[in-house]
């Protein structure tokens, strides 16, 4: 799989070689085409080499003066697109956290099968209110925000409601390393591991541990991510998350899935693998 940074380079270059291409066909140098938009010499190659994000001023000139307007329209919803793709932490929490979590019901609403795979910490539907918390307050204290932890966890429990409502159906890969990084303390940990056994038995629920020991010869642990249905995918970075569309990239996701799918334990064997992680709390 390619770094999550690589991928949306990729999308901007693929967007600069589509430039590229139609000025080309139109039979005109970067330099002509930069001297009929009225732009510095060096625009027209940052904008094809993907350095440069196109503006939709800049793609209506470039098809206008390249004689391809019937592509104007395409283009720039290709380009909105790779500006949505990587979204900063800071753009997305600058209203508070609780604005963060409402930001993303609706996607929740309209998905109706999650997937999800985690390394180093339990997904959202999964968390109990003091373990939600802990991670609420340890974003707010670190990124400097508003402190509105206390509605921002009202609204991400009752985002989790999903596990009980509707059709919905959900398949979580947990790494045990997951299971044994403790947040908010030992108490905390102890209870959320104990609701873990219990919404396992949840029947839209299916719920694989990749212990510590699995061989990984096959495919190593990789960058915690989501699949919404098969239409998206979301990767968490420390300063952004990435939106993932590509119907390509999301197939890739969907097929590490299964191969990580592939070494984690079910039922009694997992329920053993998270019982073990309880005790080593004590």
């Amino acid at each position: 799989m390619t770094s999550s940074s690589s991928s949306v380079q990729q999308a901007k270059q693929a967007l600069g070689q589509r430039l590229r291409e139609i000025r080309k066909d139109a039979g005109i140098t970067a330099r002509e085409l930069a001297h009929r938009a009225g732009w510095h010499e060096s625009k027209c190659s940052r904008l094809e080499h993907g350095r440069t994000p196109p503006s939709d001023a800049d793609i209506r000139a470039w098809t206008y003066h390249c004689g391809a307007l019937d592509q104007t329209e395409d283009l720039i919803a290709t380009a909105r697109g790779i500006q949505g793709m990587y979204v900063e932490w800071r753009r997305i929490e600058r209203a508070g956290l609780k604005r963060a979590q409402e930001s993303v019901v609706p996607l929740f609403e309209r998905t109706r099968v999650f997937r999800a795979y985690s390394s180093w910490i339990l997904p959202g539907p999964l968390q109990t209110e003091g373990y939600t918390r802990a991670l609420l307050r340890a974003t707010a204290l670190r990124r400097g925000l508003v402190d509105d932890v206390e509605q921002a966890l009202t609204v991400r429990m009752e985002r989790s409601r999903i596990l009980h409502q509707g059709s919905h159906r959900f398949a979580f890969l947990l790494e045990e390393s997951a299971l044994r990084k403790r947040i908010g303390g030992i108490d905390v940990m102890a209870s959320q591991l104990a609701h873990l056994i219990t919404v396992a038995t949840l029947p839209s629920m299916s719920l694989g541990v990749i212990p510590d020991h699995t061989d990984r010869s096959a495919i190593p642990p990789v960058e915690d991510f989501w699949i919404f249905d098969d239409a998206q995918v979301n990767v968490e970075l420390v300063s952004a998350y990435l939106n993932v569309t590509q119907p390509h990239e999301v197939s890739l996701y969907a097929q590490t899935f299964g191969l990580l799918q592939g070494l984690a334990v079910y039922g009694a064997t997992a329920r053993g693998v998270i019982t073990s992680a309880i005790n080593a709390l004590e």
